[in-house]
């Protein structure tokens, strides 16, 4: 089992940034190999922002690319998510995210509200 605790979120002015934090803390230490967060604004499905792999590899969703960064420490316990230039349309919840692809398992967080003002 895999319990994920986000913490940064808040309210900032557009153009602000924030970094998002999310440490993982599970009764197994081995399987985690993908990490990342989503988001989910009102009244929208969640959507994928960034994910990041072995490698370390990365994705992002194209609405976000070159303003945010994700990354990771060695040892898959805490990723992170720089958001720059915010914009009012980045506001959301914001899920951590990480999923054992051996598995097939995958891990939530409980989220953290990210509000941009304009």
């Amino acid at each position: 089992q895999v319990q994920l605790v986000e913490s940064g979120g808040g309210l900032v002015q557009a153009g602000g940034s924030l970094r998002l934090s999310c440490v993982a803390s599970r009764t197994t230490n081995r399987g985690i190999n993908v990490m990342g967060w989503y988001r989910q604004a009102p009244g929208k499905q969640r959507e994928m922002v960034a994910l990041i792999t072995n490698g370390p590899n990365t994705r992002y969703a194209e609405a976000v690319q070159g303003r945010f960064t994700i990354s990771r420490d060695n040892a898959w316990k805490n990723v992170y998510l720089q958001m720059n230039s915010l914009k009012p349309e980045d506001t959301a919840v914001y899920y951590c995210y990480a999923k054992n692809s051996y598995t097939d398992a995958s891990y939530w967080g409980q989220g953290t509200q990210v509000t941009v003002s304009s």
